[in-house]
């Protein structure tokens, strides 16, 4: 490429294609998210302890997910770390909705919640086995 050239150089490709898992995957973590959010809204009397609940707990549920379990995350966790706070994030929003009233809501979470870690965690460690 010459400095006169004015296309951009061709971008390299940008990890692993998007499956049907990873939408599921996403989709359940933003359920979890509203989840809490939701129970923040109605379980406390509004305005501040609502609003600080409303607002706190899925953002704490963000930065354990953030520092344990991300693909990224800062705090590096063998296999039984990521699933235990996968456990605890998705217990909590079982609970939650348990305690909303809403069992029917918290069991359908729960069994989505355990299928998709359990096929996510399959897929990790399939994939950390795999001959390079």
């Amino acid at each position: 490429m010459t400095p006169t050239d004015t296309a951009p150089p061709p971008s390299p490709a940008r990890g692993l294609p998007v499956t049907a898992l990873d939408v599921l995957r996403a989709a359940t973590l933003v359920f979890a998210l509203f989840s809490l959010a939701f129970w923040g809204y109605l379980a406390w009397p509004f305005p501040w302890p609502s609003i600080v609940f409303m607002v706190g707990a899925p953002l704490f549920a963000v930065v354990v997910w953030a520092l344990f379990r991300s693909p990224r995350a800062l705090v590096q966790t063998d296999a039984v770390g990521k699933a235990l706070v996968e456990i605890a994030v998705m217990g909590a929003v079982a609970v939650a909705w348990l305690q909303l009233g809403h069992p029917a809501v918290a069991g359908a979470f729960a069994v989505v919640a355990l299928v998709v870690g359990v096929l996510v965690g399959r897929r990790g460690a399939s994939s950390a086995t795999a001959p390079r």
